[in-house]
């Protein structure tokens, strides 16, 4: 078996330098979004014909790698991933798939693909979140017209002075949303708590939105490749109208102005979620696939 190393703050540079060589168009390939959830899913890697290897272990489900990346020979590394989860499983899988890892890679006479249509990313032209023009933004552009209209706000980039604020409003925001009782919020709250605290050596941007001099909306994100970055997170004070899409648009305005895309992640198959982000009409959704061993 392959030395498997839980992942740690200090893999930073390693991750991504692997990501840079081998650009992701999916949202799980960051070394941020796999740091800030790891509690959740327990991933742990290694490296093998010069890729990087990531098998997720979330407690109580089956364990399942994600897709190699790297310069080297995918189809080897590949089938070492698959010999590795063989010694954990009975059926080894392969998550969070892109479509053009498939054609060439993947061998389907031994393994069976499955569409994993709740983990679709939705990407965005970055213009038309910055500009929200012609009528399908309309209702979008209103509202944040009447936000400038009605509050005394200011929009920051995130530093050492705000964090503890931005804390304070995921505290607040999980009181309202009663986390506690719900586990997938709960583990979203670990997730955000685990990025915003290292968010120097993580080194993501980030923005806020303060009204009257109180953080009252925070978002985040990094670079996922050099077109398109990737939103991690988005919060916002439910009860001041408009202060969601002020905070989608003055993030992406003040930070991914300079790229041609933003990837705004998953639905995860929740109704609301699907409608919100359809609401931003996407250009188009990264498809992710499921490998299976065929029996």
């Amino acid at each position: 078996m392959k030395d498997l190393k839980m992942l740690e703050i200090e893999d930073r540079s390693t991750f991504q330098a692997f990501f840079a060589g081998d650009p992701p168009q999916a949202s799980e390939y960051t070394f941020t979004n796999l740091f800030m959830w790891r509690k959740k899913f327990n991933p742990v890697w290694t490296v093998a014909e010069d890729c990087l290897l990531i098998i997720m272990n979330p407690p109580g489900e089956s364990g399942y790698g994600l897709f190699p990346v790297g310069k080297g020979n995918k189809r080897k590394a590949l089938a070492a991933l698959l010999e590795i989860l063989r010694e954990f499983q009975e059926q080894a899988r392969i998550s969070r798939v892109e479509s053009r890892n498939i054609e060439h890679l993947v061998d389907t006479t031994r393994l069976e693909i499955e569409v994993d249509r709740d983990n679709f990313d939705y990407v965005y032209r970055s213009e038309d979140l910055i500009q929200l023009k012609g009528n399908r933004y309309h209702r979008k552009k209103n509202h944040l017209n009447r936000f400038k209209k009605n509050c005394n706000f200011e929009f920051r980039g995130m530093d050492d002075v705000l964090i503890d604020e931005v804390l304070q409003l995921q505290e607040d925001w999980c009181e309202f949303r009663e986390c506690a009782d719900n586990q997938d919020l709960f583990l979203e709250d670990q997730a955000v708590y685990e990025a915003l605290k290292n968010y120097k050596l993580l080194k993501f941007k980030g923005g806020v939105i303060l009204i009257d001099g109180k953080v009252e909306a925070f978002s985040f994100g990094e670079t996922l490749n050099p077109e398109t970055a990737v939103i991690h997170v988005e919060k916002a004070n439910p009860e001041i109208p408009g202060l969601y899409t002020a905070i989608n648009q003055m993030f992406a305005s003040e930070s991914w102005s300079k790229v041609e895309y933003i990837n705004r992640e998953q639905d995860l198959g929740i109704e609301g979620l699907k409608k919100a982000k359809e609401s931003y009409y996407p250009v188009h959704m990264v498809e992710k696939y499921v490998l299976k061993e065929k029996s």
